[in-house]
């Protein structure tokens, strides 16, 4: 195989909110760490034991704004995206280093009654994106096309 693959699939809770940062052009990034959880029984004491890994989420734009308004501390999400390593400078000059999950497609997992979020969006540049499912109640949507459909008597 000559091809590489960056891809990332998480599924996890928001350890915190989305923190916004908005540029001059318009342009918008969303952070916010998210928890993944490993749990297992230690053979030896016959002990639970969960490990928590932390991952540096970033969204981009419009699905940036998307994960601020319905995305709340606490709530599990699905993240897809793609690794990246950004290299600094801190304070000192000393060289630090963060990785981040960059993503590219989400879906909010947490149920519409524990917050005011649910649906996913994909963040890619593409014809799909202009039918994406935004959060929204879509529910509300459906009944009533179906409730139309169903006084419509008509063979075809």
């Amino acid at each position: 195989m000559t091809g590489t693959l960056n891809k990332v699939m998480l599924i996890g809770h928001t350890g915190d909110d989305v923190k916004m940062h908005y540029f001059e052009g318009g342009g918008a990034i969303g952070r916010f760490p998210l928890a993944t959880n490993e749990t297992y029984t230690n053979r030896t004491t016959n002990e639970r034991v969960t490990n928590t890994e932390w991952h540096n989420i970033v969204v981009r734009n419009k699905a940036a704004e998307v994960c601020e308004k319905y995305l709340k501390k606490g709530d599990k999400v699905y993240i897809e995206g793609r690794i990246k390593t950004r290299k600094w400078q801190d304070d000192q000059g000393n060289d630090r280093y963060t990785t981040e999950i960059q993503c590219t497609e989400f879906t909010f997992l947490t149920p519409k009654g524990e917050n005011e979020g649910g649906g996913n969006m994909q963040q890619q540049n593409s014809p799909a994106q202009s039918q994406q499912n935004t959060p929204k109640n879509d529910n509300f949507a459906n009944q009533s096309m179906a409730k139309e459909e169903e006084e419509d008597d008509l063979p075809f």
